[in-house]
């Protein structure tokens, strides 16, 4: 579905769900959320209420370099991503192996995997250090 993503983003989840409504309310298919400065509470609300009106969520990850660049003391992108999968939303804006979000090419392929399958196989090489099954848990399309 090609659109423009209204950011839902807000102080509130209160102001949040209004955001979402008003997207709603304009047939917008499509919201934005940067799950990392909200928070996981703030981003499973409006994963939730997307679910139940029909809206699909995007997952921006604005200030994540903040966290997973820092290589002596940060987080991890594929930590973060786990964590997203577990919170909800349909797709998140993953970074590429190339350009602006660039990053080392098996392990952005194994995080993508991590996102995006049921299971997976250990895969040190790919940056996955122990096999995952996420059973029924829906996944996140990496975009």
């Amino acid at each position: 579905i090609k659109g423009h993503y209204l950011n839902a983003t807000a102080a509130t989840c209160e102001e949040m769900l209004k955001r979402a409504e008003c997207a709603k309310e304009l047939a917008m298919p499509i919201i934005m959320h940067d799950y990392i400065t909200a928070g996981f509470t703030a981003n499973t609300t409006l994963a939730e209420y997307c679910r139940d009106h029909g809206l699909l969520l995007h997952i921006h990850r604005a200030m994540h370099a903040v966290i997973d660049r820092q290589r002596n003391h940060g987080i991890h992108f594929r930590v973060l991503a786990k964590a997203l999968r577990m919170s909800g939303g349909d797709h998140l804006h993953s970074g590429t192996v190339v350009g602006k979000l660039e990053g080392e090419r098996e392990v952005t392929l194994g995080f993508v995997d991590l996102m995006r399958d049921d299971y997976i196989e250990k895969d040190r090489s790919r940056g996955v250090y122990f096999t995952q099954d996420w059973c029924s848990l829906p996944g996140v399309m990496p975009v």
